[in-house]
């Protein structure tokens, strides 16, 4: 009788990933990531036509989203884990409310700014065990830079890291490649406070008004994507406001990379944790802080 191999993954017991299977998975992850980014470096700025089209939500997608999350699809396969992708939203709440194990995949965050060409795109590849993430990745294929965290070990930056559509890293090739976060290099005055550059409100300025009163000499950064969650990481920026709508592909791996090197991320202005794998995959407001 023919049966289906199993990945590594499923002699584990519910509650419990060894060693051996996270490090099996995190290059898994990335090499998905560095994959999903050639895919999208392929399209960018390379084609007249980024075959736009609305979602539901009103929100772009372009030939690169489609090619991204295929990618991270077929290169996550191996996993036998499901996904929840930005690009795969149909998945029915009656369904995925029994998952265990997923993963939690943004292909392209920061579509519009792929689009306006500003290069402030990324890949977002979070696993998520009981609805935490305790694995992340949040690749920018254009400045060939991936972050990386893992629940309890740390944060991390590899320099470098450029899109290819073969990436074979291996465990061992990532850890003797990263940089800890938060970076000393990073130190800066004056207080530095990230907000959208393109989905800002009247509210994100109004909180910008009343951070002035303790710091009257900030500066404003406008960044796209999950790469604000990487920048405060870093101890680039000191506080990222955020009072649109995002979902959770937007910030699951990005607020554990941000974790993991000493920071939060709380709702706004209630100030409780941001919830994973709810019916609705909208968050709620957040601030993010670097300490």
């Amino acid at each position: 009788m023919h049966t289906t191999p199993q990945s590594p993954l499923h002699q584990q017991t519910s509650n419990n990933i060894d060693n051996s299977i996270r490090e099996y998975l995190l290059v898994q992850q990335l090499n998905a990531a560095v994959r999903a980014g050639a895919a999208i470096m392929k399209i960018y700025k390379s084609v007249d036509d980024y075959d736009i089209a609305l979602k539901s939500d009103h929100t772009p997608i372009t030939i690169a989203d489609r090619l991204a999350h295929n990618t991270i699809k077929e290169s996550l396969g191996i996993t036998r884990i499901p996904i929840l992708s930005e690009e795969g939203r149909e998945m029915k709440y009656e369904e995925r409310q029994h998952w265990e194990l997923f993963w939690l995949v943004d292909p392209l965050d920061g579509t519009v700014e792929f689009i306006k060409g500003n290069n402030e795109f990324t890949v977002n590849i979070a696993l998520m065990l009981n609805n935490i993430c305790i694995s992340a990745v949040v690749y920018v294929p254009y400045h060939h830079k991936m972050y990386i965290a893992e629940r309890g070990r740390g944060a991390w930056v590899m320099h470098d890291v450029a899109p290819a559509e073969e990436a074979n890293y291996t465990y061992d090739d990532i850890h003797s490649a990263i940089e800890q976060l938060p970076l000393a290099s990073a130190a800066h005055t004056p207080y530095r406070v990230a907000v959208s550059r393109s989905h800002q409100t009247p509210e994100t300025h109004e909180h910008i008004a009343t951070l002035r009163t303790e710091h009257p000499d900030l500066e404003i950064i406008e960044q796209g994507s999950s790469y604000k969650f990487c920048l405060l990481a870093e101890g680039a920026v000191d506080y990222y406001i955020r009072t649109t709508t995002t979902s959770e592909w937007d910030t699951a791996a990005g607020e554990l990379i941000l974790s993991e090197a000493g920071g939060t991320t709380t709702t706004y202005p209630d100030g409780n944790t941001l919830a994973y794998n709810k019916e609705s995959l909208n968050n709620p407001w957040f601030v993010a802080r670097r300490v």
